[in-house]
Order: C-alpha cells, then structure tokens, then sequence
C-alpha cells in the first residue's frame, strides 16, 4: 500500500464529524511540523495553518492550499477499505474523501515537490455546517493572496464563483387544544406551515436559483392541535438580488399564512455568504488550467450553487477557486475514491507549486 493511500485511511479513522475536528487537526499539525518542517498555529477559531519554506526557489510571496478537516454523519467509525484501486467504506458511515483526500493530496504535493514557493496550508473546522471555519479565519495570519481549495468532484473542474447563501429560520405559534373534545378552539401550527410550504416556489426556481425547505418539527402528542412549528430551510442563487427576493417571497408566505388564521409567524433571514465570481483571465484560475492540462485533461471553469470555502476566502481579499480532489458520491455511504484520481489530483499540486516557484 502507498504512503498516499496509508495515511488517507490514516486519517479517515480519525474522527472529525463537524465540530469535532480537535482530533484530526491534532494529529495533522504534528505531521506537517515532522514532514514539512511547518511553522504550524491555530487561529482563535481553531482552524490550522501550516507555513511551509520555499524551497529551490526565489519566491517570497505564498500561495494558499486549502481543505477541511470536518466531515458529515455518519462519520464516526469509518473503516476504509481498498479494492481493485477503489478505496470505500466498509461499514454504514461515509468514507470521508470529502475532504480528508484533498488533505493528503495537499500534503503529498508539497511533501514531494522538488521546487515551491512559500505555501500556507489551511485546513479549516466546520465547513459542512455553514463554512464556519473560513468565515472565523483570522485573515492576520495569511500572508497570501491567491488561494487553491481542494474540495471538488472532478478532477477537470475550477470552480471560480458560487451563490448567495440565505438561511430562514422559522418559528409558527398557533394555538393548543384538545384534538378530540375541542378542535376548533385550537390553531395548527403545522397546518399554517403545511400551507405556506405549499404557496411558495420551491426546488428549482430558474437556472441559477434554488430554495428549499430542510426540516420541520411540531407537535407533542397525536390527540393535542399543535401550538409550535420549527422550520429551517434555504434558498440560493448567483444573482445576489435574485436570492434576496426569492427569501423575501418564502418570508411572506409563512407570515400570510399565519395572519390567515390568527397564527403567528417568526421568521429570521441570514445571509451566510454573498455570491462572488473571479475572472477566468485570474492568475489562479489560469495557472489551474496549465495545472489540470499537464495531466492531461480539458480543464472547465464554471460558477456553482453550491457553498464553498473559496467563496468565503475572496471575500477576505485572497483570490481563490476549488480544485477536484477526485472523490465521488460525497456525503453518501456509498462515497469512494479511485487511488489513480488521488495521485492524480497530487500531480495538479505539483505542477501549481512548480509554477509559482
């Protein structure tokens, strides 16, 4: 078995479900100050930066290599298996490639680069909950202004922009009765939210919008009209005012729905990041282009829905886009990474570490 692969599932029996992750980055620090020779901190947060030397190189200026270290449930207990190249779970948890494989690919890189610039490693807490970690780093500590996070699917891919984020967290008070003796004295809290839910567009709204109800609880007993709803959901966009309207609409549709029946509702709006986009003439994105070329692959730049610690780290003045690590079925029992996918990913490193050098 390789050193990549030995320390990937290494790592991935590490416990670190978010919020969680004192464990791992524990153990990563003492392997990146006996390995790399890192200058390694914690910022208040808890996130993990690794400085690494230059080497054979003139470059004064680093660049950024990025990953988390948290990971989503079921994640405690992973036991890795490899088969036929393929690493898996072997049991009913995730495996944990996202983003523990962009991990080790990053140290491998820079492990076996043979010339490099000055490099600042990364690896924050709690990225799968809200990316918390990057929105907590302190940006004091970076020097460098040009990130690379690896935290894609494809191999191909650059990720060079993402949505507006809102959260609404609702809150629906009707009022309690007896289900049996008095029903029309009370007020359904579920049936208020059960109707909102149904007034307002949901799931795709047009290309580059989605929203979605996430959870919903209410309700304490089966014979008691429900006097409390609890609901959490989301919308996004690339277009920050498309983002905005859309949670202004889902807003009004609780608060409508309540006033209808003399509920109430309470709705609060959090906007957890602001959709952003980087040139594709950037440096960064066109050093990952030559990057991804020389292994041999057509390298895509393209804008997702999705949340990322890149989005999060432009917003701190330091230009960065998201690299493939080469897992697949992320954030699924069914997770897995071909071992030729993560030596490729180590490849795209090396060759961005030999460039900037």
């Amino acid at each position: 078995m390789s050193g990549l692969v030995e320390l990937f599932c290494e790592l991935v029996r590490i416990d670190s479900e978010s919020g969680e992750e004192a464990a791992v980055i524990d153990h990563l620090k003492g392997l990146f100050e006996r390995e790399l020779g890192a200058d390694c901190v914690l910022d208040g947060y808890g996130n993990l930066i690794a400085r690494v030397d230059a080497l054979n190189s003139q470059a004064d200026t680093p660049i950024l290599l990025g990953a988390h270290a948290d990971t989503v449930k079921p994640g405690k207990g992973i036991e890795p298996v490899v088969e036929d190249g393929v690493i898996r779970s072997a049991g009913e948890t995730i495996l944990g490639a996202d983003d523990k494989a962009g991990i080790v690919e990053i140290f491998e890189a820079v492990r076996t680069a043979k010339r490099r610039p000055p490099v600042e490693i990364v690896i924050t807490r709690q990225e799968e909950t809200g990316l918390l970690g990057a929105k907590n780093l302190d940006r004091e500590k970076i020097r460098a202004n040009m990130g690379f996070v690896l935290d894609g699917d494809d191999l191909d891919s650059i990720v060079i922009g993402g949505p507006t984020y809102i959260a609404l967290d609702v809150e629906i008070t009707g009022r309690a009765a007896h289900a049996g003796m008095e029903p029309e004295k009370g007020i359904s809290a579920i049936r208020v939210a059960a109707k909102a839910i149904a007034a307002m567009p949901e799931g795709r709204i047009d290309e580059e919008t989605t929203s979605n109800v996430g959870t919903i609880e209410g309700g304490m007993i089966r014979n008691g009209v429900p006097d409390k709803v609890t609901l959490r959901a989301e919308c996004r966009s690339l277009n920050h005012d498309k983002c905005v309207r859309q949670a202004e609409t889902m807003k009004q549709a609780f608060e409508e729905a309540a006033v209808e029946v003399g509920a109430k509702a309470d709705v609060k709006l959090t906007t957890e990041f602001r959709a952003s986009q980087i040139s594709e003439d950037a440096p960064a994105v066109l050093a990952a282009k030559e990057a991804i070329a020389a292994i041999g692959l057509d390298a895509k730049a393209q804008v997702i829905t999705g949340g990322t610690d890149a989005l999060v780290l432009n917003e701190k003045g330091i230009a960065a886009v998201v690299l493939g690590y080469g897992g697949r079925e992320a954030h699924a029992t069914q997770e897995h990474i071909a071992v030729a996918d993560m030596e490729k990913a180590v490849s795209v490193v090396g060759h961005l570490l030999a460039a900037f050098a």
